[in-house]
């Protein structure tokens, strides 16, 4: 696929981004004046510049507590203030935009129930239009590439040059070791698609109870992304939403210490050459890997070809399941995951399909 060029510019002053990664912190609600100015107290302790709260929290079930709303905007400008901390919040329609650029909220996001909604994007992007302030965008709730970057598109469109994207995982079915699915292998393609975009990732999201946030917090910065938005309150214990993924501030600092950030390139001349020629021998592998997929391509048509004459079924689901269960088998011994290799072996069982298709229908 092509890559997407969005006119960008820096999403924050560079007194903000002197320090990689960039560190979101505060509580997934603001409760209270209380909670939220010792929860930033202690957040700007710990070298925090930008401090994060839910005003209007979009719950699952109506019951559950829903954000104090509107009041809690005067509790960040306090924090601001008092604090000389940016602050940021996430919007949802019309009225949110407004009340935010009335109480001077620095930054907004906008989460992945409303990305996931074209229409609402065009709506805060319209609302914000002639405005400068920076909006970050999470992925949408199902794993939609397109549906992520169209919402950046939309906004791009309407004016918004400070932009950046939110890695908060994505919705799946059933028990899973994460809250979310992280698949990271869409926020990657989306940096390749979107050349400049910064990407924050949000392990407390992608992780629930907070038992992994380092992991996933530091294989972001594996990956070369450029932030993390993580919740933290004073008290977890008595947070109204979410409790189990709020670290508090001091357990938030241990994580950002032990953290290791990695260089974008380096320029020592060995590790250079060592590289150039590992990459020289992936470069032989994966054009072997071509050919060998062309060839397995037209075995397939000639098989295609001869279930024609004999009026048989492209579709030979034993056969699939014999093929797919040695494939495994013989990967095991080489080092290979059963996940990669049933990815790699569906997606070339669906090519060969198609080919077969393409025989019978001619």
């Amino acid at each position: 696929m092509e890559q997407i060029k969005l006119e960008l510019e820096p999403l924050l002053p560079p007194k903000h981004l002197q320090k990689k990664p960039l560190i979101i912190a505060g509580p997934c609600s603001a409760e209270s004046e209380e909670q939220v100015m010792r929860t930033a107290e202690e957040l700007k302790k710990a070298g925090i510049q930008i401090f994060r709260a839910g005003i209007w929290k979009p719950r699952t079930r109506p019951d559950a507590f829903e954000g104090v709303g509107s009041a809690g905007l005067k509790w960040l400008e306090k924090v601001k203030r008092e604090l000389d901390m940016m602050v940021t919040i996430e919007v949802a329609n019309v009225k949110h935009v407004y009340q935010a650029l009335r109480y001077g909220v620095d930054m907004l996001w906008i989460g992945a129930r409303s990305t996931a909604n074209p229409f609402a994007i065009q709506e805060i992007a319209d609302a914000l239009e002639g405005t400068e302030v920076p909006v970050m965008v999470k992925n949408p709730v199902n794993p939609d590439l397109n549906l992520w970057i169209g919402a950046l598109e939309r906004l791009n469109r309407a004016g918004i040059r400070k932009l950046a994207a939110i890695h908060r995982g994505f919705s799946r079915y059933g028990t899973n070791t994460y809250r979310n699915d992280p698949h990271w292998q869409i926020p990657v393609e989306l940096r390749r698609r979107v050349p400049g975009l910064p990407i924050i990732t949000d392990p407390s999201h992608i992780c629930g109870p907070c038992g992994l946030i380092y992991e996933i917090s530091q294989k972001a910065m594996d990956l070369g992304f450029d932030g993390l938005i993580i919740e933290s309150h004073i008290n977890p214990a008595t947070a109204l939403s979410d409790k189990e993924q709020q670290l508090t501030p001091g357990e938030l600092s241990h994580i950002l210490h032990r953290l290791i950030v990695r260089k974008e390139k380096s320029d020592d001349e060995d590790f250079l050459t060592e590289l150039e020629e590992l990459r020289r021998l992936i470069d032989e592998c994966d054009l072997d890997l071509v050919r060998l997929l062309s060839q397995r391509m037209n075995i397939s048509e000639k098989i295609g070809l001869l279930k024609k004459k004999q009026n048989v079924t492209i579709l030979q689901t034993q056969r699939w399941q014999e093929l797919l269960d040695n494939r495994i088998h013989a990967a095991s011994g080489l080092g290979l995951s059963n996940e990669v290799i049933e990815k790699i072996f569906m997606a070339i069982h669906q090519e060969s399909i198609n080919r077969q298709n393409k025989v019978m229908k001619a």
